[in-house]
């Protein structure tokens, strides 16, 4: 399965998910997520699932079930929009409370036995070489706490340009 997590216009994303193989999720603003409260309920009280009901409970389990995660969002100062970011915060059920030592670097268990690939598509007019750097390190970053196969970093002047790509 292919998860699409976007922070575009629906009129922007719109025919982009049609005709494609196999089975796709599309997560998409549609004005209900709510901010993570960094509670860590989805760990404690309700292992796995976030503890806001607000449609956006089970990410960390859709992400179990996934293959390829493909991000795309506008680069914001080398990072995600504040949306794609949310949705991150959101799946963090997606590993354990516990810890383990990986590269010499203290990281959190995970709780699926999975892997899926991840693809970071960035759009803007005006990406600095300094903000792809920084893009490019936080993916990788991402990739290795999420227990990733492996990540991609593109970045996009056109949003055609990422239609194409990731079809």
């Amino acid at each position: 399965m292919r998860t699409i997590v976007h922070d575009l216009q629906e009129q922007e994303f719109a025919g982009w998910a049609e005709g494609g193989q196999g089975e796709l999720t599309v997560i998409s603003d549609n004005g209900t997520i709510r901010q993570c409260m960094g509670c860590f309920d989805c760990w404690t009280r309700t292992p796995g699932a976030c503890v806001i009901r607000d449609g956006y409970n089970h990410l960390g389990e859709l992400l179990s079930k996934s293959d390829e995660l493909i991000i795309i969002s506008k680069c914001m100062y080398g990072s995600y929009s504040p949306f794609v970011l949310n949705v991150l915060n959101r799946s963090i059920s997606y590993v354990l409370p516990y810890f383990v030592t990986k590269n010499g670097e203290t990281h959190h268990r995970n709780r699926y036995d999975h892997q899926f690939t991840l693809s970071v598509h960035f759009y803007g007019d005006d990406i600095t070489e300094a903000e792809k750097g920084t893009a490019r390190t936080l993916v990788a970053a991402n990739s290795l706490n999420l227990y990733s196969a492996g990540n991609n970093v593109y970045f996009h002047n056109s949003l055609h340009s990422i239609k194409e790509a990731i079809q």
